[in-house]
């Protein structure tokens, strides 16, 4: 049985897929849709058919990108072969579902439902820093939204209990922007705790969507129920799976 977590405030069908209900076994166990991870590719496109039935798509219309961590949105007209370079997706047409993979950023959820338009971004620091969630916002309004009825929705991420970063990422943002230090609190040793779900919602809240929510979930602190890059590494593990997040209309 696969576990979905949904808002609300999403007029469109969409779930943010925790790990559990999936073929993969080991470090992968439960519902790894990352083609990228070094799982069998077979198992991983089980679990992909599963996401797709559980949101009534065909399986080839479960559409992601080949995340580069940018702020690269591609308008999704119809079906794409080859899987693009780019961290977002915005669409339009009925019967396509837009999947983000993450283990820790940000997956990010967009819905207008007064011009029916919907899109989906991988927003980690460097491409919510770069301006994906912005450039999502902007590619929904040329399919005819306004801002103010666009809502999106963050799911499951890194929190900043869980977020030790150094100096030097301190000095990314706060050199461009200081008011940026408000998202970072001091941990040990000289490090900060950086929050990344709070940093997004701020971006977009400054984009001028109508509404922005996180659903309060923690990657790191709930092995159980979700992937994460950074807990893997701490433990030593091998590799790492990889969340999905699916929105249609």
């Amino acid at each position: 049985m696969l576990e979905i977590l949904t808002s609300s405030a999403l007029k469109a069908r969409h779930g943010f897929f925790t790990r559990k209900g999936g073929a993969s076994s080991g470090v992968f166990a439960g519902l790894n849709c990352g083609s990228g991870s070094s799982d069998l590719a077979e198992i991983v496109e089980i679990n992909r058919a599963r996401v797709a039935a559980v949101m009534e798509v065909p399986i080839e219309n479960l559409v992601t990108v080949h995340q580069v961590h940018s702020a690269d949105v591609v308008r999704v007209d119809q079906l794409i072969g080859a899987r693009p370079r780019a961290d977002a997706m915005v669409t339009a047409a009925p019967g396509i579902g837009l999947g983000i993979l993450t283990a820790d950023c940000q997956p990010v959820l967009f819905s207008d439902p007064v011009a029916g338009v919907i899109g989906a971004a991988h927003a980690g620091w460097r491409g919510a820093q770069s301006g994906v969630l912005e450039a999502v916002v902007a590619a929904m309004v040329q399919l005819r939204s306004k801002p103010q009825d666009i809502r999106a929705v963050i799911g499951p991420t890194i929190s900043q209990r869980a977020y030790e970063v150094g100096q030097e990422f301190y000095e990314s943002f706060t050199d461009q922007a200081p008011e940026t230090r408000r998202f970072f609190v001091n941990g040990l040793a000289g490090k900060f705790l950086f929050d990344l779900p709070s940093y997004g919602l701020d971006r977009l809240r400054a984009a001028g969507v109508g509404h922005a929510e996180w659903t309060g979930h923690c990657t790191y602190s709930d092995p159980e129920r979700f992937f994460s890059f950074r807990r893997t590494t701490h433990v030593g593990e091998a590799d790492y799976g990889r969340l999905i997040s699916v929105i249609r209309l």
